[in-house]
Formats: structure tokens, C-alpha cells, sequence
């Protein structure tokens, strides 16, 4: 039986997203620059990172690892940073509206495509009070409503955020309902919410394999998974040395807690000899576990590379998302070889580090992920770094969108037909 809050709380959505879909762009853009100002406000800042430090100070005494602390956490320049990506997305194109494709019928029926906000969405996310900031922006500007559940880790930071976005929306004009959070921590209302597809237009998890297969198997409504994958990088032998070391440092120390992060490092064992020692000492620099396969270890005994942070690969190192410093190393035989790895372990973000076109093709043809990089960091695989402003997850499916997901990935169509009197016969 589902609980009466929640079967509310979805009611209220249902209606609150006939309204924001009534709303006009400079209405939505409106809200969005009152978060700004509000978030702007030294009083609202205090309230958020007070109630974040609560957070954090719980998770530290529970003995949370660093990476998951650190997704916790917020600053007053992850502040400034969300500020600034909300700025991006008012100035962003409105996507609603947007007519996409049109065409004339034999029979002087005249058609087209406009595009139209799916409803209501709920995100359900783990540890990352900055994703409250992200669907909210994302919604509004997408004239979605939005049901919000976030980790227990980081319930009191998604309450002060909340009532923030709220009171952005209230000052509109607008009703606090299309942005509503569960703060209940009782994980069978999920499981409850998940089954309101009367309601509940889809569901986007953000977190862990754990709630994502949770999602896909409870849900009654689209899920759409993303976030999770190992991430690779080829080296060739014909790799630029300076692009080695600082796209691979970048892609594995600047975040290592985020999805992007680089994991797997491929060698093409033509290069290996120059290229391995290069990566793993600017890793070692930076302190990064490396687990290395037996011609790893082999060669960077050779270049007298060893100690604590060199270690031999374990069992399922080549499949585990360890969102630390940590980097698995792997000799492959060519760029077949490496194609053949990353069809089996990959499919989230992978970098290829060559200058040889031919393989710089091969590679973008080849590799089916969400997102190929060539001589690039795969922490540009990221809504705000590709020019969405936010975004509301990375989609590592295939159906309805695929990678960073922004406004116009929160939206669908409908077909409009203007006739002057046509049957059908």
C-alpha cells in the first residue's frame, strides 16, 4: 500500500507540472536568476554550509572513505561554481517550443515536431548535495517538475537547498511544488514512489550500481541509468609524452570521486617501454595506487619504479569503479587489442592518446561509449564542461538519450497536424 504522503506528493507534482508547463521562458529564467541571488546571499550560504558541515561531521564519525566526504561536501566555491553553471543555463536556448521537423502530406495536411517537457521527474541520488542544485536548475528551465530523494548521507544539506529552491519559486509566483524532497530516509518509500508511473514521468538515479539496479527493478516508469562504467585511456606509441602525463594526472587526481575520473590505463606494447614508466611515475607524484598487470610490474622494475603504491592486479580490478586514487595499468598487444578491452569492460568515457589518424579514427568509429575523447581529459564528459550549463546525469544507456544530460534531454515532443477539412478514407 503506498503512503499517503507519498501518493500526495506525487499528486501535487502531477499538478504543479501543468503549471510550470504553462509558464513562459522569462518566468522560468526569473526563478532561476532569484536562486542565484538568494544562493548569493551571505545568510542563505551560512544556512546551506552549516547544514552541509552537519553532514560531513556525521559521515567523518560514521567513517565514510574520502571520495564519498568529498561528494559531500560543499565550499563556498562549489557555491560560486553552482551559481555560475545556473547562470549558463538562464542564457541557454529554451528547448520547449523548439519546432524540430515539419513536412507537407500528399493530401495538403501540414505537420510538425515541437518539443515539450516530459512532466515529472524524480532523481534519486546518494551523496551529492551539488545534484540538488542540478535537477532543480535543470527542471525549471525545462518547465519539469521534479520529486528529489538524496542520500541519507546528506539529508540535512537537501533540506536547506530545498527550502531555498523553494522559496526562489514562492517569490515567482510559482508553486513550491515543483521542486518537492523526500527526507524520509525509509527506503520503502521508494520503492513506493517508484511504482506511481500514474504520476512519475521517469526516474533518474544517480549513485551506485546498488540503486540503480534497485530502479530498474522496482520502477513502473522509464528508467534511465547512467554513471557508472570504467574509464579508459589508450596510450599508442605515438602518444605526445606532455599529454600523457597531464591527461593522465588530470583524468585520475584533479576528481578522482567523480564518474569521469580516468580508471584503466591501456599501453600499446610498441610504446610501453617509454610511455608506462612517463604515466606511472607522474601518477606516483600524485600519490595514486597503481595495480599493475605482470609486464607492468616487469618494465617499471626495470626503470626502478616500485614501493607501497605499486602493487600486482587484483580480481576485478579491470571492472571496479574505485572513485580514488587508484589506476589499473595494462599492456595490450595494439589498438585491437585495446578495442577488444574496452567492448567488454568500458562504456561509459574513453580517451584515446595518439597521432596517428588512422587510429584516432578507428578509435571514434570503434568505441561504443557514451563519449570518445582523443587527446583530451575524460573529465570533459560533463554537462558544464560540454556547454549544457548542468547536467542532470550522464545516460549510459542508449534509449531515450545518451551522455551529459541537460535541457533539451529533459524534454520530449509531440506532433502537431493542421488540416483544412481532411478525412480519412
Amino acid at each position: 500500500m503506498t503512503h499517503p504522503d507519498i501518493l500526495q506528493m506525487a499528486q501535487r507534482a502531477r499538478r504543479a507540472a501543468r503549471q510550470i508547463a504553462k509558464t513562459t521562458t522569462a518566468q522560468r529564467n526569473a526563478v532561476l536568476a532569484r536562486i542565484q541571488v538568494l544562493l548569493s546571499d551571505d545568510a542563505h550560504q551560512q544556512t546551506i554550509l552549516a547544514a552541509n558541515a552537519i553532514d560531513v561531521s556525521r559521515g567523518e564519525a560514521a567513517g565514510l572513505r574520502p571520495a564519498l566526504l568529498d561528494r559531500m561536501l560543499l565550499t563556498p566555491q562549489r557555491l560560486a561554481a553552482i551559481a555560475n553553471d545556473i547562470g549558463t543555463v538562464i542564457a541557454l536556448p529554451d528547448p520547449v517550443g523548439d519546432v524540430f521537423e515539419r513536412g507537407t502530406l500528399p493530401n495538403a495536411l501540414e505537420w510538425y515536431k515541437v518539443r515539450v517537457p516530459i512532466g515529472v521527474v524524480a532523481v534519486i541520488y546518494e551523496a551529492r548535495p551539488n545534484v540538488t542544485f542540478d535537477v532543480a536548475t535543470l527542471c525549471i528551465k525545462s518547465g519539469n517538475a521534479a520529486i528529489l530523494r538524496g542520500g541519507k548521507e546528506i539529508s540535512q544539506s537537501c533540506a536547506a537547498v530545498v527550502n531555498l529552491l523553494q522559496q526562489a519559486l514562492a517569490d515567482c509566483g510559482l508553486p513550491g511544488d515543483i521542486l518537492q524532497a523526500i527526507t524520509d530516509p525509509d527506503r520503502s518509500l521508494v520503492e513506493q514512489l517508484l511504482k506511481l508511473d500514474t504520476y512519475v514521468d521517469v526516474v533518474i538515479p544517480r549513485g551506485g550500481a546498488a540503486l540503480h539496479r534497485f530502479c530498474v527493478e522496482h520502477a513502473t516508469m522509464p528508467v534511465i541509468v547512467g554513471g557508472i562504467g570504467i574509464v579508459h585511456a589508450y596510450i599508442d606509441h605515438s602518444a605526445n609524452p606532455q599529454f600523457v602525463t597531464d591527461i593522465v594526472v588530470n583524468g585520475r587526481v584533479q576528481r578522482p570521486s567523480v564518474c569521469n575520473s580516468l580508471d584503466v590505463l591501456l599501453f600499446e606494447r610498441a610504446g610501453a617501454a617509454q610511455m608506462v614508466p612517463l604515466a606511472a611515475r607522474a601518477l606516483l607524484a600524485h600519490g595514486v595506487e597503481l595495480r599493475c598487470d605482470p609486464d607492468v610490474l616487469t618494465l617499471l622494475a626495470a626503470h626502478g619504479i616500485g614501493g607501497p603504491h605499486v602493487v600486482p592486479l587484483g580480481d576485478g580490478d579491470y571492472d571496479t569503479e574505485y572513485m580514488a586514487l587508484i589506476a589499473t595499468l595494462h599492456i595490450v598487444a595494439d589498438l585491437d587489442a585495446a578495442l577488444t578491452h574496452i567492448a567488454e569492460h568500458g562504456g561509459h568515457t574513453e580517451v584515446i592518446l595518439s597521432d596517428q589518424a588512422d587510429a584516432i579514427a578507428r578509435f571514434v568509429r570503434e568505441v561504443d561509449s557514451t563519449a570518445v575523447m582523443v587527446n583530451a581529459s575524460t573529465r570533459f564528459n560533463d554537462g558544464g564542461q560540454l556547454g549544457l550549463g548542468a547536467e542532470i546525469a550522464i545516460s549510459t544507456q542508449k534509449l531515450h538519450v545518451r551522455g551529459p544530460m541537460g535541457l533539451r534531454e529533459l524534454t520530449t515532443y509531440k506532433w502537431v497536424v493542421t488540416g483544412s477539412g481532411q478525412i480519412r478514407s
